[in-house]
């Protein structure tokens, strides 16, 4: 099994998919076991002086005014775990959970916390045994991190509340700890708050939709080009030198891997023939202009990801040159706004590829093609309702698209009085996602019956590629009405393991 390896440094996007997705194992590196002892020596000698510290001898948030007797300081700890353990609503994913463990352990192990090494050790033998706290939809406002869910988690790390154990049944937290042979913490100065303070949810949201979006955009481009193929448009548009003199690297790359998949085409270049059309419409000629921003986007959010990953986000931190200091670094901001960024362009390439959908069901705009490309129209109804169910999915996707960043509401008696709401932002992230791959699987199956049904003229190598691959995935060809849901959901595996990618890239080579 693979194992990852958590320093002081931060993480990469790869290990947080490991961990997250792959159940990969975690060890703790020795400069990073050394860094957790030199900051905990830090914090213990804060916590013998008599001056208060924030974090270490105080209250929380709005109740930091009050010192806390050193005999009270563990069950302090203890207190704003239980309480700020507050979630409500339907469990969250495991993969979530897995990565909001995993990025808390990799700002840990910074050295920048105070937290002490065998609480780090025990994050990750939780991780490794498969231990997954239940944790909720509702709780974060993405602001002194993403409170709620780490809270439930710190929560399991002592042993109490429900946790999915390895089989998948959820149990008392205790019990699997138990039959793990991990012995649950008793948290000390500081280590409660170093637990919860961090945007780990939202920012391991943020790393598996990059993931999933970037395999998503390659797959759009395809279904776009087959699309093209299908309506006899011209791949005139997608020439190099046209897109260079509006130098945008998403669109160039779209329009690459556009042009990649139609050659040797016998379809494309017959929009002067029986129904002449000095241009194909925008669906079709601006393909890369709007898969190309998306792409775009992705490249700004995978730079802010990177930075959140090589961040330590605790209040307070602990500095090397002794200070122990209160800042605002758990503002969840930055991966807040590129989140919905992201839901935004996902949202705009579900509206275009609906469009070049409707166009190939539409006999006035298809250039040929049968009614709803049924076997006989009237009789059958074809893909008419395949687009209903599309149009449902883009217009839910618009809805996703309102930023969840422009919102705040004040908490924690307006000491905490502007939150970020990312948590929110990532959460709706992740249905936009899903909503997309439906989308890009159902112009996939239009547009490949569509290639089927143009007979004399020979698809590119590409795209009978594609064809042959999603029809060997369980996706049926042209022929009369049957149950269409099936086709569908076939469809939408195909797209979602990246079956449409690992089809064309043996005919075109690597997509962009």
């Amino acid at each position: 099994m693979h194992t990852v390896v958590v320093g002081t440094s931060g993480v990469t996007a790869s290990d947080v998919l490991a961990v997250a997705r792959g159940g990969a194992r975690i060890e703790l590196s020795d400069e990073a076991v050394a860094a957790l002892a030199a900051a905990r020596e830090i914090v213990d000698a804060l916590a013998a002086k008599p001056e208060p510290v924030y974090g270490v001898s105080t209250g929380f948030g709005a109740l930091a005014t009050r010192h806390i007797s050193p005999e009270l300081r563990a069950q302090l700890q203890r207190n704003i775990v239980r309480s700020h353990a507050a979630g409500m609503g339907p469990r969250v994913e495991r993969e979530v959970v897995r990565a909001l463990m995993f990025l808390r352990l990799k700002t840990v192990c910074s050295g920048h916390t105070g937290v002490r090494p065998e609480v780090a050790q025990t994050m990750a033998d939780v991780l490794n045994a498969g231990i997954t706290p239940v944790v909720h939809e509702y709780g974060s406002l993405g602001c002194s991190g993403d409170l709620a869910p780490l809270s439930h988690c710190a929560l399991t790390l002592m042993g109490e509340g429900d946790a999915e154990g390895p089989d998948g049944v959820v149990r008392p937290a205790g019990e699997l700890l138990a039959e793990a042979g991990i012995t649950p913490v008793e948290l000390r100065e500081k280590e409660g708050l170093a637990l919860l303070n961090g945007t780990d949810g939202m920012l391991g949201m943020l790393v598996m939709a990059l993931a999933d979006l970037e395999k998503l955009y390659k797959s759009a481009d395809v279904a776009a080009a087959l699309s093209l193929e299908a309506l006899l448009g011209t791949d005139k548009v997608l020439a190099p030198e046209l897109h260079a003199i509006r130098p945008h690297p998403g669109q160039s790359a779209s329009a690459a891997n556009m042009l990649a998949v139609l050659k040797g085409s016998e379809l494309t270049g017959h929009h002067q023939d029986d129904a002449p059309r000095v241009q194909d419409a925008y669906s079709v000629r601006c393909a890369p202009q709007v898969a190309g921003a998306g792409r775009d986007t992705l490249a700004h959010a995978r730079t802010v990801a990177e930075r959140e990953l090589a961040s330590a986000v605790d209040n307070p931190v602990v500095l090397p040159d002794g200070r122990v200091e209160s800042n605002g670094n758990f503002h969840g901001a930055p991966v807040a706004y590129v989140l919905d960024f992201l839901a935004i362009a996902a949202a705009d390439l579900g509206s275009i590829a609906e469009r070049r959908t409707d166009r190939l069901l539409d006999k006035n705009r298809s250039h040929g093609l049968p009614p709803f490309l049924a076997d006989d129209a009237g009789v059958d109804s074809g893909l008419m309702i395949a687009q209903y169910t599309q149009a449902a999915l883009v217009s839910e996707m618009k809805r996703l698209a309102v930023p969840a960043s422009a919102d705040s509401i004040p908490s924690s008696a307006m000491q905490e009085d502007h939150v970020s709401m990312g948590w929110s932002a990532a959460r709706k992230l992740r249905t936009a996602v899903d909503n997309l791959t439906r989308i890009v699987a159902i112009e996939l199956y239009a547009a490949t019956r569509a290639i089927e049904l143009r007979e004399g003229l020979t698809p590119a190598p590409a795209s009978r590629a594609v064809i042959d691959a999603v029809r060997a995935a369980g996706v049926q060809g042209p022929g009369p009405d049957r149950f269409l849901a099936p086709d569908l959901e076939a469809a939408d595996a195909f797209v979602r393991a990246g079956g449409v990618v690992a089809a064309v890239e043996p005919v075109t080579g690597p997509l962009a």
